[in-house]
């Protein structure tokens, strides 16, 4: 596993109303859900990165309004038309 150190200014976990041991897992699973809702990463991998299970994972993008099924109404109708010829 990778370890990144960064810094922060002291007062974003009170910002966040977070305190230290809370902090790195909020991190990752923010992170997480920005990359997915970005496209970046699938599902699967996001998960893996937010240190969930797929389930949690998608519990998380209901919690922050992150839709959980990244293909548009258009993208389902050219599928459902594809598989109907």
């Amino acid at each position: 596993m990778t370890i990144i150190s960064i810094d922060l200014p002291d007062t974003i976990l009170s910002a966040l109303r977070l305190n230290l041991q809370e902090f790195p897992r909020e991190m990752r699973i923010s992170a997480a859900v920005q990359w997915y809702a970005q496209q970046q990463i699938s599902q699967g991998k996001a998960a893996e990165i937010a240190g969930l299970c797929r389930a949690e994972f998608i519990e998380e993008l209901f919690k922050r309004k992150v839709p959980a099924c990244q293909v548009t109404i258009e993208e389902l109708m050219e599928e459902i038309k594809d598989d109907d010829e």
